[in-house]
């Protein structure tokens, strides 16, 4: 992938402080590409945890912050402050934390999801439309070559007319009781915290997200049957559920946390009317690909089967594997660009395929009629995106 920049974006953190997974992935991400300079951040919610954070990060003691609210304002205030913050904190802190920089003219680069609830995302949008700053959503797998690859196969109609879309992510860390000195299974099974979806906004979003990216297409109802198999727990671990298209198509997503023998066993399998298309996330540089009647094809990230849009986001020669890490990278890669691109009053998000907050606000109404669907038995339920 092309990675080259005239100068970083300068770019501050929120959350991913002491022991978090997330922030470090976040600022290899970064990194990689050489887009940009980590210069602030408020890496915890305890002050002294922040400030010995960012000195572990090798900030000045003067960008290493105690607060959200004291960074947001002072970092706008500077003359040399961060032009965007990325948020790594628990979902119920993602809207605060937007809202006060890009109340400050802050561009914007979330984890998923976009916050706790539908009617919090939608009003969050009605907000935002007037704001100068940038918001992206960080759903990774779609920096993945071959995801690009099929999205583009599927545009083109190398399966002909969509039929059928399975996709799941499937993990087996809560099979148990979560350990409260786990502090990532903690907060994920806390619904004060993590919302009232427990697998379906942690992994479940990330499927559905990657099911509208490759097929272009999203789900208008929803009928789910939510589980939590763990005594005890308070949110979801297990989600089922079936998928109606407005053109006629039809899919099933299956999020499971609880699911023995499943490290990180994201897929997907598109189907048409005259072929189909499969990915496993576990073997990222792979894409299956069968035109009915013939035999399946095995296509390679880097090699002679890899398309134009595989291309644009591959770093190495083929066989080198590419997988987790780089398809971050390719979003925070695409962010700076779109910020680059927003400096020369472009409105780039869709050039760069980065999920916008009208996007985020799409997966949150997803969540909630799967919410609502579960409630009443598995009903089918409409994904109210309108605020």
């Amino acid at each position: 992938m092309n990675g080259t920049c005239k100068s970083p974006i300068r770019w501050g953190m929120v959350g991913g402080g002491e022991g978090a997974f997330i922030g470090g992935v976040h600022r290899i991400a970064a990194r990689l590409d050489g887009q940009y300079d980590l210069i602030a951040g408020a890496f915890s919610s305890d002050a002294e945890r922040a400030r010995r954070s960012g000195a572990a990060l090798g900030l000045p003691p003067e960008r290493s912050y105690g607060s959200f609210e004291e960074m947001a304002s002072t970092e706008a205030a500077r003359p040399d402050g961060i032009e965007a913050v990325s948020i790594v904190t628990p979902n119920h802190m993602h809207l605060p934390v937007a809202r006060a920089f890009m109340k400050a003219g802050i561009h914007v680069i979330c984890d998923k999801p976009l916050t706790t609830s539908a009617q919090a995302a939608r009003d969050f949008l009605a907000e935002q439309t007037n704001s100068d700053a940038l918001f992206v959503l960080t759903h990774n797998y779609p920096g993945t070559p071959m995801v690009r690859q099929a999205r583009e196969m599927v545009a083109l109609g190398a399966i002909g007319t969509l039929r059928h879309v399975q996709v799941e992510y499937v993990q087996d860390w809560l099979t148990e009781p979560a350990d409260a000195a786990n502090k990532q299974a903690a907060w994920r099974t806390d619904p004060s915290k993590s919302g009232a979806a427990g697998a379906l906004g942690d992994i479940g979003t990330h499927a559905y997200q990657l099911a509208c990216f490759v097929t272009g297409q999203r789900a208008g109802r929803v009928a789910a049957d939510l589980t939590a198999f763990v005594p005890g727990r308070q949110v979801d671990d297990n989600a089922a559920i079936l998928m109606r298209y407005p053109s006629g198509a039809k899919g099933m997503l299956w999020a499971s946390q609880v699911s023995p023998g499943n490290e990180n066993g994201l897929s997907i399998r598109v189907y048409g009317d005259t072929g189909g298309l499969e990915w496993q996330q576990e073997n990222p540089n792979r894409l299956w690909f069968t035109r009915f009647g013939e035999p399946k094809q095995l296509l390679t990230r880097g090699g002679a089967g890899a398309n134009a849009a595989a291309n644009a986001v591959t770093r190495v020669p083929g066989g080198h594997p590419e997988g987790y890490l780089e398809a971050f990278a390719t979003i925070y890669t695409s962010a700076a660009q779109a910020i680059r691109a927003h400096r020369g009053g472009l409105d780039p998000a869709q050039e760069f395929l980065l999920t916008t907050l009208e996007e985020g606000v799409h997966g949150m109404a997803f969540v909630d009629a799967c919410l609502r669907s579960s409630a009443r038995d598995a009903s089918w339920e409409p994904i109210q995106t309108q605020l």
